[in-house]
Order: structure tokens, then C-alpha cells, then sequence
């Protein structure tokens, strides 16, 4: 039986595997990759938490924390399983949810059609009431109409309501007052309102916000507290804290009541893992590739920070990042890491198209039923099947021989298709190969060379099962010469969750010219949001020593439509205070769009508090050590690295194989969770801190 250290869990679901991650407090490190469950993800964590304790003989008193990473939220959306909405908005605002704006991401393409709003017309009701865009009261809420409205919602068996009124985050009695009205005529309803949730300009992307939260969060709360059971029924009784799109996690209960800011939870956990990791390695500008099963998805670490965007869209399939292309999905004005992301995984379907052309995904396998090799009936061939043909993967040693490969019938699919193409058997894998490269390359792209960014200035880390797979191919492309691989690769997200912090985001709209604003009216807006997240945080057992405050104002040029954030230094603003915003919003706009003005006037139309919870112990432990690595015995496997290289007998070993000593490639390091493959040309060793460090050389 295990002492009584303390244990942290780690959980992080994806498309095809569920990875959880058990890290002790002197960085032993314990993991489980098991396949999804779905419809209820829940299950496969029950079963893969029992498993990895039992295995591992800790006992559930000893978990001192839980954190989560759940794609729960975005899936709803993705597959339209969210319940029926109703919205209430303000007479002759009926329609913003569906005029939106129009961005087509595909500029000549006449058939691309907007998804579809997720509540129909019939079900958006318009009351009267009014407020102008300086606060002004013009029109107060009709109670008797609003009446009506929650008669029809009644009969229509509608429970679940969001509220946006025009201009209300500039004054909210009419929308609170709403709420009020109808938390008391529909008891049984989830009513969202924007006031409460997004209290900031853009009315569009603030319904859109609210109504994607009151569709979601029947079904992410319901989840929640099913995991809850679960996990109380093992005997961990600690509160689950889930990581918000932004990187800070929260307490599950407030995910559940605010879901929208979860909506890209489990992307963002690698970044977080690798931004932590790049601080104690003293690499401040990294390049993230995360390719699991079913996606990959690409970030930048800039100066020690990871980008956190101000929306992002969900539901419209691949994303390259909210400033380049969108219109493809719903918008959600919530803080979100900024994340490209194509759908290229290892699970990513290779097909022949209509041209004769070879294409690989967006389409995955999934977890069910699989890619061919997983033997679990599966037919067409996938980005795994391929590098398990061009050998480098093991049909063996895949989430520690758990799940056995089959090679015989994945050579048989890819074959097939080879046949289709005139291909043989071996140029086929290397295409299937490269074309999916070639789809990761656009998200890699995505949040460098076409945001004026030079790749070749960072580091990769790649993580994911697949990602140290192809992470050197990317990288020379990319013309970057340096790869981290972490410990744990496959399953980094999940250990991610573990170096997250606390975190509150408290908004409120200040729509307010910079050059005749009150300093002290804005001083005392602030003190207001920093005592309210103290007490969050005080609720949450950490004292005032380790409370930590950020202040972000959200500015803009006078008619400008987008924001940026810039960092207030003070919770005390004096002119001068006032003096600097000007100067740091001049620089961030000339760095973000390449050029800035002092002729225009400003804007602050937001101010945010990000409230954080400082743990009592570094959340990054000096060294990780995976409990389950061993240094097995050398072998030899025969992979094939291109034309330019042909098949070569290439050595496989183990991370504890490594050492300080470079070692030049090819190589194939073996994991539980994923493999790195050292393409000629490269060399790998392990610094002290267990990563393994690639470097090319020719």
C-alpha cells in the first residue's frame, strides 16, 4: 500500500482516448490511456481512475485534487444535442441571432450556407423595452407582454431561456428585472442573461454567447454532477475544478452554471502544461503541436505567455484562429487560448475523391470504430494504419501492449486503396503520411508565419499520442531546428491540467471615451471586481496572501469594432494611468495589425479582473518521473523515411535508453503513451528533467 502522500488527478477527454494522470507530490507519475466512451464519457474515467488507483495502490482519501479537461461542452454543439431555447430580446432586435455577420471563410464559394441559429424564429420573442447606448432608461420593461411571452414558453414545454436586451450591458434594470420576472412565472427554467454573463458591447456575439450557454448547460450540468457521483462512489469527495477555455480552471459548479466558459477546455490544457513547462526550462517562445486521435491543434507561447483570444467560433469544424478565418461556426464572446486546430489525427479517414486525388480526414475514426489496425471493425484505412505500415509504431507496445495492432489488416486496407490510386503498398502509407502533414502544417501556419510570426524563431513541443510521431517532418518544413518532447507526451494535456491555477474573470461593460473618463469612477468599478474575487477565492480556501489580481481593459479606436486587451498595472487610476492605456494600446495595435495612430480617439469598452488562487507548493514538480517507464532492450524495426532515405533497420528503445549524450537519428523512442520518431538528420537526448531534446543537424 502507497504512504500517505497526497496524489493529484489529472482527466482529460478526447475523440478516441481518455487520459488520466495520477502525479504525486514528489513528481512520480502514474498514467491510464484508455478508449472514450461515448455517449457517456463519464464511464471510461470511472473505469480508468479505479484502474490506475487499484494498479497503483493509492487509496481515493489520498487524492487531494481533481482536475478536468472535458470536450463535453463542444461536442453538444458540434452534434446539435443541446435542448430547445427560447430568447427573449428586445422588440425589433428579433432577427440579430440570425444576421449575424457575414463571414464566408471560403471567399467564391456559392454554396456555403451559415449553421443554422440554434434557436428557431418561432421560438425568439420580442418585448418592449429600451435602453440607450449611454444607460439611459428610455422604454421600461412591458411586465404585461413579458407575461405573455413566459405563457407561450410554458406551453411549449421550454425550459431553458436566455435573455439579451439591447444596450443592457450598459444599464441592466430592465434585464435583471426581467430575470426576476421570470425565475418566478418558470421556476422549473435555466434562464441565461447576458447581463450576468457577457455585460459588454456587440449585441450579435452577445446573443450568441447567451443563447449557446442556455443550450449547453442542461446538458454540461448534467454531466458534471454524473461525474461527481462517479467519483464520490470511488471515494474522492475533493471539489472537481474544470479548466476554462482561457487556462485558469474553476470549481465544477460553476462550470456548470456559466458552460460557455469551458467550451474549449480540453485544447487548452496542453498549451497550459507546455507554457508551465517552457517557464522552468527557461524557453519563453514555444510553437504547440497537440495531434491526438481525432484533431491537431497548434499554439504559440510568446515571452513565457500563451494568447489568449477575446472569442472564438464552435461548431464549424476546423478552426485556424478567430483573426483569420470565420463565419464557419457559432461565436462565443469568451476568453479562449488561442488555438488553431484541422481535423488531422492519427484516426484522420484516407479516401480516393471525386478528382482521383488522395485525401486524408477531416472524417476520423474515432474511438469507435476505430482505425483498421485497432481490429475493432473498422474498414477504411487512417493516419495510424499508415505509420503502423511504414513501421514506425509498434503493433505491440501501443498504451503499454493494451491495445494489440493489427498490422496484416491494415496493410490489407491501405493496399486497397493503393490499388485505386496506382500506388503500391508502401508509396501509399508515405502519402496517406504526408498529406496529413501537410493538414497539420495549415494549423502550424495558422499561428505563426500567417499572424507575422517567424516559425523558425521557436521551439516545438509536440505532444499527443501522435504528435512526437510527425513533429520533426513539421519541423523542418517549418525550418525549426529544436523539438521538446515532455514526459508523458501522449497523455500531456491530462498532466497540463495539474499546473493550472485558480481562476475568476469578473467583466463589466465601462463604455467610455479614454480622454474624458474619470479616473476615479473607473478606480472604484475596479476595487468593486477585486473584492468580489476575493471572496471568490476566499470561499475557496485561499487567504490574501495568495490572492493575485490582473486588470485588463478592453480598448479601441472611436468606430472601431474589435478590442484588445491591454494591462492596467493599478487598481488606483490616476491620469497618468490614464496617459500610459494610451501609449500601451498604441504599441499592442501596431504589433497586432502593423500600424497605430495618436490622431484617433480611444475607447475603453470592458474592464476585467482575472482573480487567481496561488498554490501553497509549485504546481511543477522539479523533476517527472512516469512510474511506468523501464529501459527495455535495444531493437531494431525496419521504417521507411521517404524517397530521399528508403527503409532503414532504425533502433528502438525506451526514454530511459536516452541519455545526455546526443544521440544521432534515425530513431524510434517507445512510450506507453505515444512514440517519437528521430528522423535522419536529427539527434535526441534527455536533459535533466526527463524531456527529451531534438535537434537537427543536417
Amino acid at each position: 500500500m502507497a504512504d500517505d502522500r497526497s496524489f493529484r488527478i489529472g482527466v482529460d477527454i478526447g475523440g478516441t482516448f481518455t487520459d488520466i494522470v495520477l502525479l504525486g507530490e514528489d513528481g512520480a507519475l502514474f498514467s491510464k490511456k484508455l478508449l472514450s466512451t461515448p455517449p457517456d464519457y463519464s464511464a471510461a474515467i470511472e473505469h480508468g481512475v479505479l484502474d490506475l488507483l487499484r494498479e497503483n495502490a493509492v487509496r481515493p482519501e489520498q487524492i487531494a485534487e481533481f482536475f478536468h479537461g472535458t470536450t463535453v461542452a463542444t461536442n453538444t454543439i458540434i452534434e446539435r444535442r443541446g435542448v430547445t431555447v427560447a430568447l427573449i430580446t428586445t422588440e425589433g432586435f428579433r432577427d440579430v441571432l440570425e444576421l449575424g455577420r457575414f463571414r464566408s471563410p471560403r471567399l467564391y464559394d456559392l454554396r456555403f450556407r451559415k449553421p443554422e441559429p440554434l434557436v428557431e424564429r418561432r421560438l425568439r420573442f420580442e418585448v418592449a423595452e429600451r435602453v440607450g447606448g449611454d444607460g439611459t432608461l428610455v422604454t421600461p420593461l412591458d411586465v404585461a407582454g413579458l407575461g405573455k411571452i413566459a405563457t407561450a414558453i410554458a406551453a411549449e414545454g421550454i425550459t431553458a431561456v436566455a435573455v439579451c436586451f439591447l444596450n443592457s450591458y450598459a444599464n441592466p434594470v430592465n434585464e435583471l428585472a426581467a430575470v426576476r420576472f421570470l425565475a418566478e412565472r418558470l421556476p422549473q427554467a435555466s434562464i441565461a442573461a447576458s447581463v450576468q454573463l457577457l455585460p459588454q458591447i456587440q449585441e450579435y456575439e452577445r446573443t450568441s454567447t447567451t443563447v449557446m450557454n442556455a443550450y449547453i448547460r442542461p446538458v454540461v450540468g448534467n454531466y458534471i454532477q454524473s461525474l461527481g457521483k462517479r467519483m464520490a462512489a470511488i471515494g474522492i469527495r475533493v471539489p472537481m475544478l474544470i479548466l476554462q477555455s482561457s487556462g485558469g480552471a474553476i470549481p465544477g459548479k460553476l462550470a456548470a452554471d456559466n458552460p460557455i466558459t469551458i467550451i474549449e477546455s480540453g485544447p487548452a490544457a496542453g498549451v497550459v502544461g507546455a507554457q508551465r513547462l517552457g517557464q522552468r526550462l527557461s524557453l519563453p517562445n514555444l510553437m504547440v503541436l497537440d495531434m491526438g486521435g481525432t484533431t491537431a491543434k497548434a499554439s504559440v507561447i510568446e515571452d513565457g505567455e500563451y494568447v489568449v483570444a477575446t472569442d472564438t467560433e464552435v461548431g464549424g469544424g476546423a478552426r485556424l484562429g478567430p483573426r483569420l478565418i470565420q463565419g464557419t461556426g457559432y461565436v462565443v464572446q469568451v476568453p479562449t487560448i488561442d488555438i488553431a486546430e484541422v481535423g488531422a489525427g492519427g484516426g484522420s479517414i484516407a479516401i480516393v475523391d471525386a478528382a482521383g486525388g488522395l485525401q486524408v480526414g477531416p472524417r476520423s475514426a474515432g474511438a469507435v470504430p476505430g482505425p483498421v489496425c485497432y481490429d475493432s471493425g473498422g474498414t477504411q484505412p487512417t493516419v495510424t494504419d499508415a505509420n503502423l505500415v511504414l513501421g514506425y509504431i509498434s503493433p505491440d507496445v501501443l498504451v503499454g501492449g493494451d491495445l494489440k495492432l493489427n498490422r496484416a489488416k491494415a496493410e490489407a486496407a491501405i493496399a486497397a486503396l493503393g490499388d485505386k490510386l496506382g500506388l503500391s503498398l508502401t508509396d501509399t502509407a508515405y502519402g496517406i503520411h504526408l498529406i496529413a502533414n501537410s493538414n497539420m502544417m495549415r494549423a502550424l501556419n495558422g499561428v505563426s508565419s500567417e499572424r507575422g510570426r517567424d516559425p523558425s524563431s521557436y521551439k516545438l513541443v509536440a505532444i499527443g499520442g501522435n504528435g512526437p510521431v510527425h513533429a520533426a517532418a513539421l519541423a523542418e518544413t517549418l525550418r525549426i531546428g529544436s523539438i521538446v518532447v515532455p514526459p508523458i507526451a501522449g497523455v500531456f494535456s491530462a498532466l497540463g491540467l495539474l499546473f493550472a491555477d485558480i481562476e475568476h474573470q469578473l467583466i463589466r461593460g465601462h463604455y467610455r471615451l479614454l480622454e474624458s473618463m474619470d479616473p476615479d469612477e473607473l478606480t472604484r468599478l475596479l476595487r468593486g471586481l477585486i473584492a468580489e474575487g476575493a471572496a471568490l477565492l476566499g470561499e475557496e480556501g485561499y487567504p490574501p496572501a495568495r490572492q493575485d489580481f490582473r486588470i485588463i481593459a478592453e480598448m479601441k479606436y472611436l468606430g472601431q469594432m474589435s478590442t484588445l486587451p491591454v494591462t492596467v498595472g493599478t487598481d488606483r487610476v490616476t491620469q497618468a494611468v490614464v496617459t500610459q492605456l494610451a501609449a500601451d494600446f498604441g504599441r499592442l495595435h501596431e504589433q497586432t495589425y502593423g500600424y497605430s495612430s495618436e490622431r484617433e480617439k480611444l475607447q475603453i469598452v470592458a474592464v476585467k479582473v482575472l482573480a487567481r488562487g496561488l498554490p501553497a507548493k509549485p504546481r511543477v514538480p522539479e523533476r517527472i518521473v512516469a512510474v511506468r517507464e523501464t529501459s527495455r532492450a535495444q531493437v531494431l524495426r525496419t521504417a521507411y523515411f521517404g524517397p530521399e532515405n528508403g527503409s532503414i533497420e532504425t533502433p528502438v528503445l525506451s526514454r530511459a535508453g536516452l541519455t545526455a549524450e546526443r544521440r544521432a537519428g534515425p530513431l524510434i523512442v517507445e512510450e506507453y503513451d505515444s512514440t517519437i520518431v528521430v528522423r535522419p538528420g536529427w539527434t535526441a537526448r534527455l536533459d535533466g528533467a526527463n524531456n527529451i531534446m531534438m535537434e537537427l543537424v543536417s
